[in-house]
């Protein structure tokens, strides 16, 4: 049995895939410590995983305002002396860090203390950890097609997200009845990310009464703290009765996106590989401030690749034609979830969890030959 400590906390997109690992490695035999941030999201996402270990750790995210950087450095310092406790503590075989600023402190402490790390990045265009501490990692999982300057060629593998077992493409009608939906009526799912989206939820809001008129169900994540639970009895032209829900978190995520004929999206890489897994077209919305601007390069590659398709957050206003020009055209559908059912096929799970497992024993190897050569 081999020990992991892995990093992930921080946002939906970095918590998912580390609980996906963790419940991969242990049911292979072997133990698994998350690290996870101190944040309400991280908190509600790991609720449904009683056997798996989990740690909460200091530390806050990365901000250019001079308070916000100073309050940040001084959490990574923070951040850091208590992984340096956690990592002698718990003795993993591997570090593994999933991005975010929980990733960093955790990547470091493994380090000094002569532990093999391994970073997964699942955006096209990598965050700050993983460019910085990629260069000294022994494992750099990237999305197929990625390179980043500065990793050794022999560290790189390409990965993509793995997505937890859980969530996998359920019947529609099943799903559409576990959440209060007819089956007969399209739905139309919102998703602003584990954050929410305000943009989104206030078009979701504005576009409500047109939508429930032309027969359309809606199920908005606004985000927890964005709102209340809510649900809206609403009519269609025909005078049929349609419901729009709007709920601040899903933790019951296969049945939503099997729930949904379109979804418009933010443009996270573990929403978007979460959309692909339940064969979900989507028209993504990118955030336009994220860092380094990767929803905007995940948006373009999920719409290269026949997925869906991007509308900008500054042309909102034509958003309504596309959905409508979308949803209704059933033939149009089948293409993009044909094309999902493709961009799925790789195994990236299965990937990292062998290789994971190779660079444990090789760091099990290596440390008793240290100890043969210190004995004689």
């Amino acid at each position: 049995m081999s020990r992991f400590l892995i990093s992930c906390g921080g946002t939906g997109g970095h918590v998912s895939p580390g609980i996906s690992v963790a419940e991969g490695l242990t049911a292979r035999g072997h133990d698994a410590v998350l690290l996870i941030s101190m944040k309400k999201v991280d908190s509600r996402l790991v609720e449904k995983y009683p056997n798996l270990k989990f740690e909460r750790m200091p530390g806050s995210g990365f901000s250019w305002r001079p308070a916000g950087m100073a309050r940040f450095a001084a959490s990574q310092v923070s951040a850091l002396r208590w992984c340096v406790r956690i990592v002698r503590r718990v003795r993993p075989d591997v570090v593994i860090g999933f991005g975010g600023f929980t990733s960093a402190p955790a990547a470091v402490a493994g380090r000094m203390l002569g532990i093999p790390v391994a970073l997964h990045e699942a955006n096209r265009v990598p965050g700050r950890a993983v460019r910085l501490f990629g260069r000294f990692a022994q494992r750099v999982y990237l999305p197929l097609g990625v390179r980043l300057p500065g990793v050794r060629v022999a560290a790189m593998r390409h990965a993509g997200l793995p997505v937890r077992s859980e969530i996998a493409k359920l019947p529609s009608a099943a799903a559409r009845q576990a959440l209060g939906l007819d089956p007969k009526q399209r739905v139309l799912v919102i998703l602003g990310g584990s954050q929410g989206a305000s943009a989104l939820n206030a078009w979701a809001r504005s576009r409500l009464e047109y939508l429930a008129s032309e027969g359309i169900q809606l199920v908005c994540v606004t985000g927890l703290g964005k709102g209340e639970p809510e649900t809206v009895a609403l009519r269609s032209k025909s005078g049929e009765p349609v419901r729009a829900i709007f709920m601040p978190f899903c933790d019951r995520v296969a049945e939503l996106l099997s729930a949904a004929d379109l979804a418009v999206s933010r443009a996270g890489a573990g929403t978007l590989a979460e959309l692909i897994r339940c064969e979900v077209p989507a028209i993504l919305i990118p955030y336009p401030h994220a860092a380094s601007d990767h929803q905007r390069a995940n948006a373009a590659f999920f719409e290269r690749q026949g997925g869906g398709l991007v509308v900008e957050e500054n042309a909102m206003g034509g958003l309504q034609a596309e959905v409508m020009d979308t949803i209704f055209n059933d033939w149009l559908l089948r293409q993009f979830r044909g094309n999902l059912k493709r961009m799925d096929r790789a195994n990236s799970l299965d990937l990292m969890l062998e290789d994971l497992e190779q660079l444990a024993r090789t760091a099990a190897e290596a440390r008793a030959g240290a100890r043969r050569r210190t004995a004689a």
